[in-house]
């Protein structure tokens, strides 16, 4: 094996880019398509809607609580495709978008297990 192939192998072959669309997630952005295209590897872009307590204590109840998860979830969701433009717009491939609802750190691990990245 070349220099070059034990480099390559010590990569995942599978990028996961949790973000928020802070600013500073717009530089990871940059980074993760930076290390997708120097690693040859899937850069995958997810992102979490942050789900009050008040609702997720109580799924598939109607009326407020019901009407303000399906907001959160379609602004979520509008987030996560500019994300990934901006992804697409840096050069990079965008291999899956994923969205989850609920709490920040267990989605984002459970995305990261699921994808193996």
């Amino acid at each position: 094996m070349g220099k070059e192939s034990i480099a390559m192998s010590i990569f995942p072959r599978r990028i996961l880019l949790a973000t928020d669309g802070s600013k500073e997630a717009e530089l990871a952005a940059l980074r993760a398509v930076d290390l997708a295209d120097a690693t040859d590897s899937e850069l995958h872009v997810g992102h979490v809607g942050l789900v009050p307590i008040f609702v997720d204590s109580y799924p598939g109840t109607l009326g407020f609580d019901r009407k303000l998860y399906e907001q959160i979830e379609e602004q979520s969701s509008e987030l996560l495709r500019k994300e990934s433009w901006r992804v697409k717009a840096a050069g990079g491939t965008v291999a899956g978008t994923h969205l989850r609802m609920g709490a920040v750190p267990l989605e984002i691990v459970a995305l990261a297990e699921e994808l193996g990245v």
